[in-house]
C-alpha cells in the first residue's frame, strides 16, 4: 500500500517526570527554523480477523523551513514526493505520473507536518492540538498531540525528541513520529542524519509538475 502520511493509550505519569517532553517541543519550535534528515517509515494496518498485522516500509529524505515549508521525498520502494511551498501542498506519484495540488492552508492545520514543520510557535500548535507530555521511552522525550477537531482522520501523534544541552546551547532534536489514524493504522517515522538549522537553497521547496504529468487541483 502506498502511503504519504498515515492520518496508544499513554500511561500517566507525574508532572516532573514528564515535563521534559513539552520543554523539548517548545525548544524545537522556538530554535529550529530549518532542518534536514533521512527518514524510515513503517506503516502497519490493523490486523484482520485471523490474520497478523501487515506492515510496509519506506524511506527517503525530509527537509523543512519554518513556517509552512517542507518536503518529503520517498525514494523506496516507490518514488513519491510531498512538497509544501507555503501556498500549495503538492503530492507527486512518479509511478502514476500524477500530481495532486491542494491549498495548503486548508489541509495542514491538525496534521503531523504542522507539528514538526509548519507552526511558528507553541501557541500556534496549541490552537489545533491538545499537547500532553508522556514518559521517556527508548531514550527519548515524548509529547502526545491530540487534534482538537474530531472530524479528521488523525487520532494521535507522539513526537519523540533527543534532549538538547542544558542550558539550551543545543536545541532538542527531532527523532521520531508515531501516528495513529482513525482507521487504526499506525505509522512510525524515525529520523537519522539530522541537520539542525542548515542553510537551504531558495528553490528547495519549489515544485514544478513533471512534463506530461496529470495535474489534479483540489
Amino acid at each position: 500500500m502506498k502511503q504519504f502520511f498515515a492520518t496508544v493509550l499513554i500511561a500517566g505519569c507525574a508532572h516532573a517526570a514528564c515535563a521534559n517532553g513539552l520543554e523539548s517541543l517548545e525548544s524545537f519550535v522556538k530554535t529550529v527554523s530549518s532542518g534536514r534528515a533521512d527518514f524510515s517509515q513503517v506503516v502497519t494496518a490493523p490486523a484482520r480477523e485471523g490474520q497478523t498485522p501487515r506492515s510496509k516500509t519506506s524511506s527517503g529524505t525530509f527537509e523543512f523551513s519554518r513556517p509552512n515549508r517542507f518536503k518529503f521525498i520517498y525514494q523506496k520502494p516507490f518514488e513519491q514526493s510531498i512538497v509544501a511551498d507555503g501556498q500549495t501542498l503538492w503530492l507527486y506519484d512518479a509511478d502514476l505520473n500524477q500530481v495532486t495540488a491542494r491549498k495548503q492552508s486548508a489541509v495542514l492545520g491538525s496534521t503531523p507536518a504542522a507539528l514538526i514543520a509548519a507552526a511558528p510557535d507553541l501557541r500556534a500548535l496549541q490552537a489545533d492540538f491538545n499537547l500532553t507530555a508522556a514518559p521517556e521511552k527508548d531514550g527519548l522525550e515524548w509529547v502526545v498531540a491530540t487534534p482538537k477537531t474530531k472530524d479528521g482522520q488523525l487520532q494521535t501523534v507522539r513526537v519523540g525528541f533527543r534532549a538538547g544541552d542544558k542550558p539550551a546551547a543545543k536545541p532538542a532534536e527531532l527523532a521520531a513520529l508515531e501516528i495513529l489514524d482513525s482507521f487504526g493504522q499506525r505509522s512510525v517515522l524515525t529520523f537519522s542524519k539530522v541537520e539542525v538549522n542548515p542553510s537551504l537553497a531558495k528553490d528547495t521547496f519549489q515544485f514544478n509538475p513533471p512534463k506530461g504529468a496529470d495535474v489534479i487541483r483540489q
